[in-house]
Protein backbone atom coordinates (compact mmCIF):
# COMPACT_ATOMS: atom_id res chain seq x y z
CA UNK A 1 0.00 0.00 0.00
CA UNK A 2 2.66 2.33 0.79
CA UNK A 3 4.47 1.23 -2.26
CA UNK A 4 1.31 2.49 -3.91
CA UNK A 5 1.24 5.70 -2.37
CA UNK A 6 5.29 6.95 -3.11
CA UNK A 7 4.69 5.61 -6.78
CA UNK A 8 1.14 8.00 -6.95
CA UNK A 9 3.35 10.96 -5.53
CA UNK A 10 6.22 10.55 -7.67
CA UNK A 11 3.58 10.84 -10.95
CA UNK A 12 1.69 13.31 -10.11
CA UNK A 13 3.74 16.29 -11.70
CA UNK A 14 3.97 14.20 -14.63
CA UNK A 15 0.14 13.19 -14.02
CA UNK A 16 -0.81 16.76 -13.98
CA UNK A 17 0.57 17.58 -17.10
CA UNK A 18 -0.57 14.79 -19.27
CA UNK A 19 -3.93 15.40 -18.16
CA UNK A 20 -3.62 19.45 -18.97
CA UNK A 21 -1.97 18.44 -21.99
CA UNK A 22 -5.26 15.60 -23.07
CA UNK A 23 -7.41 19.04 -21.95
CA UNK A 24 -5.39 20.74 -24.59
CA UNK A 25 -5.85 18.16 -27.61
CA UNK A 26 -9.65 17.39 -26.64
CA UNK A 27 -10.19 21.30 -27.07
CA UNK A 28 -9.14 21.00 -31.01
CA UNK A 29 -11.67 18.36 -31.37
CA UNK A 30 -9.76 14.91 -30.76
CA UNK A 31 -10.83 12.97 -28.42
CA UNK A 32 -8.23 11.21 -25.78
CA UNK A 33 -7.84 8.91 -23.01
CA UNK A 34 -5.51 8.88 -19.81
CA UNK A 35 -2.47 6.44 -20.52
CA UNK A 36 -0.11 4.53 -18.12
CA UNK A 37 3.91 4.54 -18.28
CA UNK A 38 3.60 1.64 -20.31
CA UNK A 39 1.41 3.49 -23.01
CA UNK A 40 -1.70 1.28 -22.51
CA UNK A 41 -5.24 2.76 -20.97
CA UNK A 42 -4.66 3.50 -17.66
CA UNK A 43 -8.60 3.21 -16.53
CA UNK A 44 -8.63 -0.65 -15.22
CA UNK A 45 -11.30 -2.54 -16.81
CA UNK A 46 -14.47 -3.00 -14.86
CA UNK A 47 -14.45 -6.68 -16.23
CA UNK A 48 -11.55 -7.63 -15.06
CA UNK A 49 -12.20 -10.06 -12.31
CA UNK A 50 -15.22 -11.48 -14.78
CA UNK A 51 -14.66 -15.48 -15.37
CA UNK A 52 -15.48 -14.83 -19.13
CA UNK A 53 -15.58 -10.81 -20.24
CA UNK A 54 -17.80 -10.23 -23.01
CA UNK A 55 -17.29 -7.07 -25.59
CA UNK A 56 -17.98 -4.70 -23.75
CA UNK A 57 -17.45 -0.97 -25.36
CA UNK A 58 -19.06 0.89 -22.24
CA UNK A 59 -22.23 0.06 -22.90
CA UNK A 60 -22.42 -0.68 -19.18
CA UNK A 61 -21.87 2.95 -18.27
CA UNK A 62 -18.71 2.37 -16.41
CA UNK A 63 -15.01 3.44 -17.14
CA UNK A 64 -12.11 1.43 -18.44
CA UNK A 65 -13.11 -0.09 -22.10
CA UNK A 66 -9.87 1.70 -23.52
CA UNK A 67 -9.93 3.51 -26.57
CA UNK A 68 -13.95 3.60 -26.56
CA UNK A 69 -13.79 6.10 -23.45
CA UNK A 70 -11.75 8.44 -25.40
CA UNK A 71 -13.91 11.84 -25.26
CA UNK A 72 -13.11 15.63 -26.03
CA UNK A 73 -15.60 16.75 -23.09
CA UNK A 74 -13.16 18.16 -20.32
CA UNK A 75 -15.94 16.64 -17.37
CA UNK A 76 -15.21 13.59 -18.46
CA UNK A 77 -11.86 13.87 -19.11
CA UNK A 78 -10.65 14.97 -15.55
CA UNK A 79 -12.95 11.91 -14.36
CA UNK A 80 -11.23 9.61 -16.07
CA UNK A 81 -8.02 10.71 -15.26
CA UNK A 82 -9.02 11.12 -11.49
CA UNK A 83 -9.89 7.01 -11.59
CA UNK A 84 -6.16 6.67 -12.47
CA UNK A 85 -3.95 9.00 -10.23
CA UNK A 86 -0.94 6.55 -12.03
CA UNK A 87 -1.66 8.13 -15.38
CA UNK A 88 1.33 10.01 -17.12
CA UNK A 89 0.22 10.17 -20.51
CA UNK A 90 -2.89 10.12 -22.89
CA UNK A 91 -3.84 8.78 -25.73
CA UNK A 92 -5.85 10.04 -28.57
CA UNK A 93 -8.23 8.12 -30.59
CA UNK A 94 -7.81 7.86 -34.26
CA UNK A 95 -10.23 7.21 -37.30
CA UNK A 96 -13.44 9.35 -35.15
CA UNK A 97 -15.30 11.94 -37.15
CA UNK A 98 -14.93 14.73 -37.64
CA UNK A 99 -11.02 14.27 -38.61
CA UNK A 100 -10.63 10.83 -38.91
CA UNK A 101 -7.33 11.00 -37.65
CA UNK A 102 -4.66 8.88 -39.08
CA UNK A 103 -1.35 8.24 -37.95
CA UNK A 104 1.63 7.30 -39.44
CA UNK A 105 3.68 5.79 -36.73
CA UNK A 106 7.59 6.10 -37.75
CA UNK A 107 9.60 3.42 -36.50
CA UNK A 108 14.03 3.82 -36.40
CA UNK A 109 14.38 0.85 -34.46
CA UNK A 110 15.14 -2.85 -35.37
CA UNK A 111 17.10 -2.01 -38.35
CA UNK A 112 14.47 0.41 -39.48
CA UNK A 113 13.95 3.88 -40.39
CA UNK A 114 10.25 4.92 -40.61
CA UNK A 115 11.13 8.35 -42.39
CA UNK A 116 13.53 7.45 -44.83
CA UNK A 117 10.78 4.29 -45.78
CA UNK A 118 7.91 6.99 -45.66
CA UNK A 119 10.02 9.38 -48.10
CA UNK A 120 10.93 6.44 -50.35
CA UNK A 121 7.12 5.23 -50.57
CA UNK A 122 6.20 9.03 -51.55
CA UNK A 123 8.40 8.95 -53.88
CA UNK A 124 7.64 5.93 -55.60
CA UNK A 125 4.10 6.16 -55.69
CA UNK A 126 4.50 10.31 -56.52
CA UNK A 127 2.82 11.80 -53.36
CA UNK A 128 3.72 14.59 -51.27
CA UNK A 129 3.20 14.78 -47.73
CA UNK A 130 1.46 18.19 -46.55
CA UNK A 131 3.29 19.87 -43.01
CA UNK A 132 1.05 18.78 -40.30
CA UNK A 133 1.27 18.27 -36.66
CA UNK A 134 4.18 16.12 -35.81
CA UNK A 135 5.15 14.40 -32.92
CA UNK A 136 8.82 13.08 -31.53
CA UNK A 137 8.92 9.70 -30.06
CA UNK A 138 11.49 8.75 -27.36
CA UNK A 139 12.80 6.10 -29.71
CA UNK A 140 14.11 8.74 -32.56
CA UNK A 141 10.97 8.30 -34.25
CA UNK A 142 7.69 10.31 -35.05
CA UNK A 143 4.11 10.33 -35.01
CA UNK A 144 3.04 12.46 -38.50
CA UNK A 145 -1.19 13.37 -37.55
CA UNK A 146 -3.11 13.69 -41.01
CA UNK A 147 -6.61 13.74 -41.68
CA UNK A 148 -9.01 11.44 -44.52
CA UNK A 149 -12.82 11.72 -45.33
CA UNK A 150 -13.72 8.46 -43.31
CA UNK A 151 -12.09 5.75 -41.38
CA UNK A 152 -8.33 4.28 -42.03
CA UNK A 153 -7.53 0.41 -40.95
CA UNK A 154 -5.17 0.15 -38.80
CA UNK A 155 -1.36 -1.83 -40.13
CA UNK A 156 1.75 -2.36 -38.76
CA UNK A 157 4.56 -2.39 -41.36
CA UNK A 158 2.43 -3.49 -44.60
CA UNK A 159 3.11 -0.15 -45.82
CA UNK A 160 6.52 -0.32 -45.78
CA UNK A 161 9.22 -1.35 -42.91
CA UNK A 162 9.12 0.82 -40.02
CA UNK A 163 5.53 2.66 -41.48
CA UNK A 164 2.89 1.78 -38.40
CA UNK A 165 -0.64 3.56 -39.68
CA UNK A 166 -3.19 4.32 -36.17
CA UNK A 167 -6.92 4.25 -37.97
CA UNK A 168 -10.04 3.16 -36.60
CA UNK A 169 -9.71 1.79 -33.43
CA UNK A 170 -6.11 2.53 -32.76
CA UNK A 171 -4.41 5.57 -30.76
CA UNK A 172 -2.03 7.94 -30.58
CA UNK A 173 0.24 8.47 -27.58
CA UNK A 174 -0.47 12.36 -27.44
CA UNK A 175 2.67 14.92 -26.54
CA UNK A 176 3.21 16.33 -23.37
CA UNK A 177 3.12 12.30 -22.19
CA UNK A 178 6.06 10.28 -20.32
CA UNK A 179 6.07 6.68 -20.69
CA UNK A 180 8.90 4.55 -19.46
CA UNK A 181 10.76 4.99 -22.76
CA UNK A 182 10.62 8.68 -21.86
CA UNK A 183 8.79 11.46 -23.29
CA UNK A 184 6.48 12.63 -26.22
CA UNK A 185 6.92 15.90 -27.63
CA UNK A 186 5.58 17.92 -30.26
CA UNK A 187 8.51 18.96 -33.19
CA UNK A 188 9.56 22.59 -32.94
CA UNK A 189 7.58 24.88 -35.35
CA UNK A 190 4.78 22.18 -36.21
CA UNK A 191 2.43 22.96 -33.62
CA UNK A 192 0.63 25.89 -35.40
CA UNK A 193 0.52 23.53 -38.33
CA UNK A 194 -3.50 22.49 -39.05
CA UNK A 195 -4.13 18.85 -39.67
CA UNK A 196 -2.98 17.86 -43.17
CA UNK A 197 -4.73 16.05 -45.53
CA UNK A 198 -3.92 12.68 -46.18
CA UNK A 199 -2.41 12.59 -49.81
CA UNK A 200 -5.35 10.10 -51.83
CA UNK A 201 -2.81 7.92 -53.03
CA UNK A 202 -1.29 7.08 -49.51
CA UNK A 203 -5.22 6.67 -48.34
CA UNK A 204 -5.52 3.95 -51.41
CA UNK A 205 -2.27 2.15 -50.28
CA UNK A 206 -3.29 2.29 -46.47
CA UNK A 207 -7.15 1.08 -47.02
CA UNK A 208 -6.37 -2.34 -49.10
CA UNK A 209 -9.13 -3.70 -51.19
CA UNK A 210 -11.75 -5.50 -50.14
CA UNK A 211 -11.57 -9.49 -50.45
CA UNK A 212 -13.52 -10.93 -53.93
CA UNK A 213 -16.07 -11.09 -51.21
CA UNK A 214 -18.42 -12.11 -54.07
CA UNK A 215 -16.24 -14.28 -55.75
CA UNK A 216 -15.64 -16.45 -52.92
CA UNK A 217 -19.13 -16.86 -52.06
CA UNK A 218 -21.15 -17.22 -55.28
CA UNK A 219 -22.01 -20.31 -56.11
CA UNK A 220 -19.35 -22.66 -54.92
CA UNK A 221 -18.43 -25.83 -57.10
CA UNK A 222 -17.11 -27.73 -53.85
CA UNK A 223 -18.46 -28.17 -50.16
CA UNK A 224 -14.58 -27.26 -48.84
CA UNK A 225 -15.21 -23.89 -50.85
CA UNK A 226 -18.46 -23.78 -49.68
CA UNK A 227 -17.23 -24.08 -45.94
CA UNK A 228 -14.34 -21.48 -46.53
CA UNK A 229 -16.59 -19.01 -48.41
CA UNK A 230 -18.86 -19.25 -45.40
CA UNK A 231 -15.79 -18.41 -42.95
CA UNK A 232 -14.61 -15.93 -44.88
CA UNK A 233 -17.67 -14.04 -44.94
CA UNK A 234 -18.01 -14.70 -41.00
CA UNK A 235 -14.78 -12.81 -40.32
CA UNK A 236 -16.02 -10.18 -42.85
CA UNK A 237 -19.68 -9.67 -40.90
CA UNK A 238 -16.97 -9.02 -37.64
CA UNK A 239 -18.27 -5.65 -35.76
CA UNK A 240 -15.61 -3.66 -33.82
CA UNK A 241 -14.98 -5.43 -30.58
CA UNK A 242 -15.67 -9.05 -32.06
CA UNK A 243 -12.97 -8.86 -34.55
CA UNK A 244 -10.99 -10.78 -33.39
CA UNK A 245 -12.67 -13.36 -31.61
CA UNK A 246 -14.77 -14.01 -34.66
CA UNK A 247 -11.24 -14.35 -36.17
CA UNK A 248 -9.80 -16.68 -34.20
CA UNK A 249 -12.98 -18.84 -33.61
CA UNK A 250 -13.39 -18.96 -38.36
CA UNK A 251 -9.26 -19.75 -38.17
CA UNK A 252 -10.09 -22.40 -35.84
CA UNK A 253 -13.00 -24.25 -37.85
CA UNK A 254 -10.57 -23.91 -40.86
CA UNK A 255 -8.00 -25.69 -39.05
CA UNK A 256 -10.56 -28.63 -38.17
CA UNK A 257 -11.48 -28.59 -41.89
CA UNK A 258 -7.79 -29.11 -42.84
CA UNK A 259 -8.20 -25.56 -45.15
CA UNK A 260 -6.11 -23.75 -42.94
CA UNK A 261 -3.03 -23.59 -44.95
CA UNK A 262 -4.75 -22.08 -48.39
CA UNK A 263 -7.81 -20.06 -46.23
CA UNK A 264 -5.08 -18.23 -43.36
CA UNK A 265 -4.22 -15.27 -46.04
CA UNK A 266 -7.54 -14.78 -46.74
CA UNK A 267 -9.05 -15.00 -43.09
CA UNK A 268 -5.63 -11.97 -42.40
CA UNK A 269 -7.36 -10.20 -45.02
CA UNK A 270 -10.68 -10.17 -44.37
CA UNK A 271 -9.66 -8.60 -40.92
CA UNK A 272 -7.75 -6.10 -41.92
CA UNK A 273 -10.46 -5.18 -43.94
CA UNK A 274 -12.64 -4.85 -41.14
CA UNK A 275 -10.23 -2.60 -39.29
CA UNK A 276 -7.99 -5.38 -37.19
CA UNK A 277 -4.31 -4.95 -37.66
CA UNK A 278 -2.22 -7.15 -39.43
CA UNK A 279 -0.03 -7.94 -37.45
CA UNK A 280 -2.78 -8.38 -34.51
CA UNK A 281 -4.80 -10.70 -37.52
CA UNK A 282 -1.85 -12.57 -38.41
CA UNK A 283 -0.81 -13.51 -34.59
CA UNK A 284 -4.26 -14.59 -33.99
CA UNK A 285 -4.30 -17.00 -36.90
CA UNK A 286 -1.11 -18.12 -35.45
CA UNK A 287 -2.51 -18.56 -32.46
CA UNK A 288 -5.04 -21.02 -33.53
CA UNK A 289 -2.64 -22.46 -35.72
CA UNK A 290 -0.91 -23.68 -32.14
CA UNK A 291 -3.75 -24.18 -30.41
CA UNK A 292 -4.45 -27.40 -33.27
CA UNK A 293 -0.89 -27.97 -33.12
CA UNK A 294 -1.38 -28.75 -29.14
CA UNK A 295 -4.27 -31.07 -29.80
CA UNK A 296 -3.10 -33.35 -32.02
CA UNK A 297 -1.98 -36.72 -30.40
Amino acid sequence: MRSNIREQAMARPDHTRALHAALLTAASGLPVIPLSRTKLPAVRSPHRDEPRPGGCRGECGRPGHGVHDATTDPARIRALFAVAPWATGYGIACGRPPYHLIGLDLDVRHGADGVKELDALARRHGFALPETVTVLTPSGGRHLWLTAPGPVPNSAGRLAPGVDVRGLGGYLVGPGSRTVAGRYLLLPGTRQHPLGEAPAALLGLASPPPPPREAAVAAPRHPAEKRAAALVRFVLDSQEGERNGRLFWAACRAYDAGLADALAPALVTAAVHTGLGEREAAATVASASRLRASAEP
